[in-house]
């Protein structure tokens, strides 16, 4: 980690880059790459990638919402979703998460809070990896 991003800026830009990510992703799927898409799913698609503007009170709100969208009315999308958003956003995004998945995200989440408690450096990227066993 660079010494001059926090835990918790290195946990937001983990997740905005992953949403970034995302985005880009589905750009490239159907219904949005169709000449015909509707209104409805041009709107979805321009919300999603304004998400990253509304950073403050309502950006885990919206999150939740457009993620549970995916969720409900995009399935086919559901594989390009990385399950980090599900839990970064939180709220009914974890009804589509396994409780050992969950677990795994509380782990990390302590780590990263102690870490920031006791004044330390901290990689969620490296941390989620040993998590996950993919170290």
């Amino acid at each position: 980690m660079s010494d001059t991003k926090s835990p918790e800026q290195d946990y937001q830009l983990y997740h905005l880059q992953l949403l970034h990510a995302f985005i880009e992703q589905i750009e490239q799927q159907p219904p949005f790459t169709a000449v015909d898409c509707s209104e409805d799913d041009q709107q979805f698609l321009s919300d999603v990638k304004s998400l990253h503007q509304q950073i403050g009170q309502d950006f885990l709100h919206t999150g939740q919402l457009l993620l549970c969208r995916v969720v409900t009315s995009y399935p086919h999308l559901m594989p390009l979703l990385y399950r980090d958003l599900l839990w970064f956003f939180g709220g009914d995004c974890l009804h589509f998460m396994p409780d050992e998945e969950i677990a795994r995200y509380q782990q990390l989440d302590e780590l990263r809070h102690e870490a920031m408690r006791a004044g330390k450096d901290f990689s969620y990227r490296d941390e989620r990896a040993k998590c996950f066993g993919l170290h």
